[in-house]
């Protein structure tokens, strides 16, 4: 197995990804006007009850019907823990919300679809590594184990989220990562640093990023195998969805002078299926890599 050293990642801890410091949960409830006994069963270190705004869906969603915690199918990656919390803007959790998440693998790829990759040449189409459903317990809380994602042409990293309450509120959303840690694992560990192009978007100049308020940056904490990404999603019951929207600055852009990539308006590509915190916790831990 390969064994990698992240302190330098975590130099910079209580900093938040967009660059600014933590708020505590307690300072951030108060804002909030949500009471000690209210945030006692919440997720600690992420920010509270704080509706996140619905974002584009992208190009690369589908629903592959797999009720699973383990979303990885033998990918290759730092094991990544993903913990949501589903609440309303009173904190109170929401039982049996259905949560799905997807994601691009260690080098960018997302499964299912065809013209992808650095040189977009890659076909994923009948895959369906990286993504998954969980149901919220009585906590309001899913769980996934997965990798931590790498990132694509024109975005900064993310893993896309869908919270179904009903047919029409449905919360289509993005977390974001802190940068310093991303960078970090880009620039040191495989499969992420044999790439052929250098990353082009952080989360300042990603514009999904920035106007999805921090309640959509994770709080990231190193545990003795893996990393522990969680985030809590406020949700309003009563709103009804939007529904799939245009991938606008989500469909991976191609190097310059290549007119290749998805359609900018979200439907899929040839061969497809259709369909602020973040902070980071000092430690001299050195999971393995999953899959090696």
């Amino acid at each position: 197995m390969t064994k990698i050293n992240r302190r330098d990642a975590f130099k910079a801890v209580a900093i938040t990804a967009s660059g600014g410091l933590l708020m505590s949960q307690q300072a951030f409830a108060q804002e909030a006007g949500v009471s000690a006994t209210q945030t006692a069963a919440l997720l600690q270190g992420a920010d509270v009850c704080a509706i996140i705004p619905e974002v584009t869906e992208g190009p690369y969603y589908f629903d592959p019907a797999l009720e699973r915690i383990d979303i990885t199918e033998g990918k290759v990656g730092i094991p990544m823990r993903v913990r949501l919390q589903v609440v309303d803007a009173a904190c109170a959790a929401i039982e049996g919300a259905r949560v799905d998440i997807w994601h691009c693998d260690a080098t960018g790829v997302y499964s299912g679809y065809a013209n992808q990759g650095d040189d977009r040449t890659v076909d994923t189409t009948g895959q369906t590594y990286l993504r998954g459903t969980q149901f919220a317990d009585a906590n309001g809380i899913v769980e996934f184990e997965s990798i931590y994602p790498s990132w694509y042409g024109g975005r900064t990293t993310h893993v896309h989220f869908k919270v179904f309450l009903d047919q029409t509120t449905v919360l289509t959303g993005q977390i974001f990562f802190p940068d310093a840690l991303s960078e970090y694992i880009y620039a040191n560990v495989a499969p992420y640093n044999d790439r052929s192009r250098a990353r082009d978007t952080l989360n300042s100049n990603d514009s999904i990023a920035t106007s999805s308020t921090r309640a959509a940056f994770a709080f990231v904490k190193e545990l003795e195998d893996e990393y522990l990404v969680a985030m809590i999603v406020g949700v309003d019951p009563t709103a009804a969805s939007m529904g799939a929207m245009a991938s606008g600055g989500d469909a991976p852009q191609p190097p310059s002078g290549d007119a290749g990539g998805p359609p900018a308006d979200g439907t899929p590509p040839a061969g497809g299926q259709g369909g602020p915190s973040g902070t980071a916790d000092a430690s001299t831990m050195t999971p393995a890599v999953k899959g090696n």
